[in-house]
């Protein structure tokens, strides 16, 4: 995303318990994986999720909401609450965040050549 000029990642979900794993709890995994966009584009990433239980035809959802901000690298710095209504807050200087992309060399050092396999349609 950063290569093609995302300066910030939103991901609005509604993610919670698994209709075949009513017991799994995904939260931890999910975050993971946002924050893991997060690090490979060098963006904050602001991922919100909703909170509630949800019932019909015999069926429970549950959100568990745990909203969050990571910086660049994929730390979280701010996170919601599990059940709450929450507001989270963050900073970010742009123009410095594109410095530590090109410092880190993520972008400058990849090799797009190298990717046939990956991108081919089967």
């Amino acid at each position: 995303m950063a290569l093609k000029g995302a300066e910030i990642l939103l991901y609005p979900t509604a993610i919670g318990s698994e209709l075949h794993l009513p017991d799994y709890d995904s939260k931890d995994h999910w975050q993971r994986v946002m924050q893991g966009h997060a690090a490979v584009n060098m963006l904050p990433v602001l991922a919100s999720n909703r909170y509630a239980t949800e019932a019909n035809d015999n069926i429970t959802a549950t959100y568990y909401g745990s909203s969050f901000i990571t910086d660049h690298t994929g730390d979280k710095i701010a996170e919601a609450d599990r059940s709450d209504d929450d507001i989270l807050y963050a900073t970010f200087d742009f123009a410095e965040l594109q410095q530590q992309r090109f410092y880190w060399g993520l972008f400058r050092d990849r090799r797009p050549e190298l990717y046939d396999e990956i991108v081919r349609k089967y």
